[in-house]
């Protein structure tokens, strides 16, 4: 595969963080429509260039997760924020992301994905699942209980796993099983920490893509645990 133009120079700069962080202190819309420019040209575009260049290269990893450059309905979150039903009524988020879906993806289903998030001082990016419907979530956990050498494979891995989990073991479940506290978990993921310096290298999509091949034993599991293909 060809190699792109924005893959050699790097896809993002340091207008993207000054952007974000000048965001962060004018989180209006005036202000916002006063530098949609700058948003378009430092936030918007590089991340749609890095999305459709990273197309090709995540398919080393599985070619069942999507990287979808649209402007809208892609890979890209919207950098809107949903107030409905916050009382932080700030309308655009301060930080910009992508999830990288697997192809299974449907309205209210929850499949494993990676994802990248951006804001000055808080780059990260890995894979699994966040905040899986209950039918779903069960499927993971009993597919723990089923598989438990499929779960060891996981573990040696050595993949710090995040995200919310119950204080009490999950109902009828076995509280003294020995994965109870993965068992109890809400959400399964793995993330790696990058600095604003280095998502600004050109190398930077390679090493994104090193993040998500480190998270692949947890992607694999969770997704044949929902009944997909890896």
């Amino acid at each position: 595969m060809a190699t792109s133009k924005h893959t050699k120079q790097g896809h993002f700069g340091r207008g993207l963080f000054v952007f974000l962080s000048d965001l962060k202190a004018h989180n209006d819309r005036d202000w916002f429509a006063a530098n949609r420019e700058r948003y378009v040209r430092d936030v918007e575009a590089p991340m749609l260039r890095f999305i459709a260049d990273l197309d090709g290269r995540l398919g080393k990893v599985s070619a069942r997760f999507v990287a979808d450059p649209r402007r809208t309905g892609g890979s890209m979150f919207r950098i809107h924020r949903d107030t409905r039903f916050s009382k932080d009524k700030s309308p655009y988020k301060t930080g910009v992301g992508a999830h990288f879906a697997h192809e299974a993806r449907e309205k209210d289903k929850s499949v494993p994905g990676f994802y990248l998030h951006l804001e000055p001082g808080e780059a990260v990016g890995g894979g699994g699942i966040y905040h899986p419907d209950p039918i779903s979530l069960q499927r993971i956990r009993d597919r723990i209980v089923d598989h438990p050498d499929e779960w060891k494979v996981v573990r040696r891995a050595k993949l710090e796993i995040e995200g919310e989990s119950l204080k009490r073991p999950p109902a009828g479940y076995d509280p003294t099983h020995s994965f109870i506290e993965d068992l109890k978990r809400k959400d399964l993921y793995s993330i790696a920490t990058f600095s604003d310096a280095e998502v600004c290298r050109p190398d930077f999509i390679d090493h994104f893509v090193k993040a998500c091949a480190r998270t692949a034993p947890l992607v694999a599991f969770l997704t044949k645990a929902l009944g997909l293909r890896w």
